[in-house]
């Protein structure tokens, strides 16, 4: 399939009624308002394709942005291009779910979200954050440096108060991600977890929410989800 091809599919999948709940969430004009699940059947077609990834995610379409992560090949793509990904990536949707994302199955994924992290850029550092979030959640624990993920979570309890709003939303994700998909800093993430809250972010609606990891943690852990590992990342 060429890129006039997929956009053509990708319309005719949009919906009002989810081109709404995009934009409620950040997202702007050009998109068709797709749902993530309507765009498995496409991706089975196509599989992985880095050209057609790179046309689609450059067209500024968010549905099209969005799919171009599924049909990406993350190994192809160099530090360069996900740099370039990151740039055009204008809200949390995009550089959470999918530049971090299709980051997160490449082999040059932690030296990346770690220049992210250390950014000062609100969705830079957001996405970094979540590329844990993914890593954690999927690769086994013997992958990962127990002191690094340690000296990370005492990173996030110094800073999370005092950082950028879609940050915060990571930090405490990748705070609650340790605590169930890490075994070996489950307790002290916990505990890190617990003297943070109540964490507060401003919302855009100038309304406030407060995070609470260590309540999303011990709700898991009822639940039996300790040492959660999803099978894969990308749909």
């Amino acid at each position: 399939m060429n890129l006039e091809a997929v956009m053509q599919e990708l319309e005719a999948l949009g919906k009002e009624r989810t081109k709404k709940i995009y934009i409620s969430n950040g997202a702007h004009e050009p998109l068709f308002g797709v749902a993530t699940g309507a765009m498995k059947p496409i991706a089975k077609k196509i599989k992985m394709n880095q050209p057609l990834a790179e046309e689609l995610y450059a067209t500024g379409n968010y549905d099209a942005m969005y799919f171009a992560g599924i049909i990406a090949d993350p190994n192809e793509m160099t530090e360069e291009d996900y740099e370039r990904w990151m740039d055009g990536a204008y809200f949390y949707m995009l550089s959470d779910f999918v530049v971090a994302v299709t980051l997160s199955e490449s082999d040059i994924a932690q030296q990346v979200a770690d220049k992210w992290i250390a950014s000062g850029e609100e969705l830079r550092m957001s996405a970094g954050w979540s590329c844990y979030c993914w890593l954690l959640g999927n690769r086994p624990d013997h992958q990962f440096s127990e002191q690094k993920i340690a000296g990370m979570l005492e990173l996030a309890a110094s800073t999370i108060q005092d950082s950028p709003t879609r940050t915060k939303f990571s930090m405490s994700n990748f705070i609650y991600t340790v605590g169930i998909s890490y075994l070996p800093l489950h307790a002290k993430a916990l505990e890190t977890a617990k003297a943070l809250e109540p964490i507060e972010v401003q919302l855009d609606n100038a309304k406030s929410k407060h995070l609470q990891p260590a309540g999303n943690i011990l709700k898991s852990l009822e639940r039996g989800q300790l040492g959660f590992k999803r099978k894969y990342v990308r749909c």
